[in-house]
């Protein structure tokens, strides 16, 4: 359309000095002169003003041809951040300090004005299909000043190994898989799921109240404290009755040690497992009631830990000798939990039966008969409260748990800093607050910010909390007592413990 404008304002300029002379005009060489100046003067700027266009033209093209390639990038870009949005972050940074003091049943204090440590997990969620779903939690804990294991006078704690590593404060700065595991939901189309991997065992109800997160942590209630590797097959289905809610049951197995690989003439070692079933009765709102009932096979006396040189003396530094099977731990426990207005409750309880063989369980080398291969049972009590002031930001609770002289609890992924709080054999008071920080808008859902201040009183009736090797001997009785001290054994018979945290979810 340009040229086509050039090309016609062209010829009409030179058509221009014929019409004059064709219409017989006035006009002078001088004048003829001056027009012909002027039209070349227009002519010239006519090829500037074409030949700019020209540029413009050139820039345009240009200029389209980069958007292209551009949109061609953002189509690429956005298939990554399609891929990249299937991923999902998030985490929580713990500092906890607490102050410990024992007296000994001997009468030794056992005493640590401060224990500083630092926890950092990060968790992962990603769907790798439709259905099926990764979630994993990498986690860091530990003392600070450490790298390594801490003093432990009160000869109660485990060194680390596959059921503490990321739950005691006894290693390094190092991040450990927690957590690692592959669930495939809606399977054949019905409410069903399958899970395999590093188990979600740690932390669970009713533990969530106390710990200020208030959403379930785990399947397991908090008796069954321990980190393992396993799978489930489950179902889920709603009740039909309002109040009642939804329902869901699992079956459950794990593995707690690995013998390794072993001839049949020198070795006797079996693989220690976990089997059982973890049932939500129901679940609507706040309330909540489950059940769980497991099997643990083949229990070792003592596990496979990680430090080469503690794993290769252990036997004979504990007196338990070589590594052994001995029998079965029957291990059933209850929950039910509720909120109203503002009081969160929970009731719990838990029974344990070992089924030992002839190696026994809560042996007494003072025995005359040789392994105790009775049967013993225990159980457990676990009662608390909590309330909160929503406008103040504030949250006080309360609890109390009563541990019989054989009672069992699978715990030692706890979160107490030196003895499991529900494995005591004996009675455990705490009273607790939580302050919601004014940490300003949650940039997160999964924001939380708080600090966490505790007392906790252990009274102990019975030595060897959470063991099942050791007779659980009565620390009120002069004859256990003297072969406490017969064999070199002077625990804890009561001890008080505060302690202050600052934790951040993100």
């Amino acid at each position: 359309m340009m040229k086509k404008i050039s090309v016609l304002a062209l010829a009409g300029m030179l058509a221009l000095p014929a019409v004059a002379l064709a219409g017989g005009g006035t006009s002078t060489p001088v004048d003829m002169e001056k027009k012909i100046e002027e039209l070349s003067r227009q002519l010239d700027e006519l090829r500037a003003a074409m030949a700019a266009q020209a540029e413009q033209n050139k820039a345009l093209v240009e200029t389209v041809e980069a958007l292209d390639e551009n949109v061609e990038s953002l189509d690429d870009r956005s298939e990554d951040w399609d891929l990249a949005s299937r991923f999902k972050l998030y985490g929580d940074f713990r500092a906890r300090g607490d102050f410990y003091n024992a007296e000994s049943v001997f009468g030794r204090n056992i005493d640590n004005d401060t224990i500083l440590t630092n926890r950092l997990r990060l968790n992962m969620r990603v769907k790798a299909t439709e259905n099926v779903e990764f979630k994993g939690r990498l986690a860091m804990y530990k003392t600070w000043g450490n790298q390594s294991a801490f003093t432990d006078e009160s000869g109660a704690m485990w060194p680390a190994f596959d059921g503490n590593v990321t739950r005691s404060p006894i290693g390094s700065s190092a991040l450990y898989v927690d957590r690692a595991f592959v669930n495939w939901n809606n399977i054949g189309g019905v409410p069903m799921w399958f899970s395999i991997g590093r188990r979600p065992t740690t932390d669970g109800p009713p533990a969530q109240i106390r710990m200020g997160v208030d959403e379930r942590q785990a399947t397991p209630m908090a008796f069954m404290d321990w980190p393992f590797d396993g799978l489930s097959l489950g179902y889920a289905w709603n009740w039909g009755v309002d109040p009642l809610g939804s329902s869901r049951v699992r079956f459950c197995y794990g593995r707690g040690f690995e013998a390794g690989l072993e001839d049949d003439v020198t070795s006797s070692l079996n693989d220690m497992d976990f089997a059982g079933l973890s049932w939500d009765i129901m679940k609507k709102g706040d309330r909540f009631a489950y059940f769980q009932s497991f099997m643990a096979f083949d229990v070792i006396n003592y596990p496979n830990f990680q430090d080469p040189i503690i794993n290769s003396a252990f036997g004979d530094m504990s007196g338990m000798g070589e590594r052994n099977n001995l029998g079965d731990i029957w291990h059933t426990a209850a929950v039910y939990q509720d909120k109203i207005a503002g009081l969160n409750y929970f009731v719990s309880g838990g029974y344990s039966q070992t089924q030992p063989d002839s190696a026994g369980m809560f042996n007494d080398p003072f025995s005359m008969t040789g392994p105790n291969t009775d049967e013993e049972d225990g159980y457990s009590l676990y009662l608390g409260v909590r309330y909160d002031v929503k406008p103040a930001g504030l949250k006080f609770g309360a609890e109390f748990n009563y541990g019989s002289q054989y009672w069992l609890a699978m715990a030692p992924g706890h979160d107490e800093i030196y003895q499991s709080k529900l494995a005591t054999r004996g009675q455990v008071y705490e009273i607790y607050t939580i302050w919601d920080l004014p940490t300003g808008e949650a940039l997160s859902k999964y924001a939380k910010t708080f600090m966490r201040l505790g007392y906790q009183h252990y009274e102990y009736d019975y030595a060897g909390s959470g063991d099942w090797n050791l007779a659980a001997y009565d620390l009120g009785d002069a004859g256990d007592t003297a072969k406490l001290q017969m064999m070199g054994l002077d625990p804890v018979e009561s001890a008080d413990q505060v302690y202050l945290t600052f934790e951040a979810y993100f």
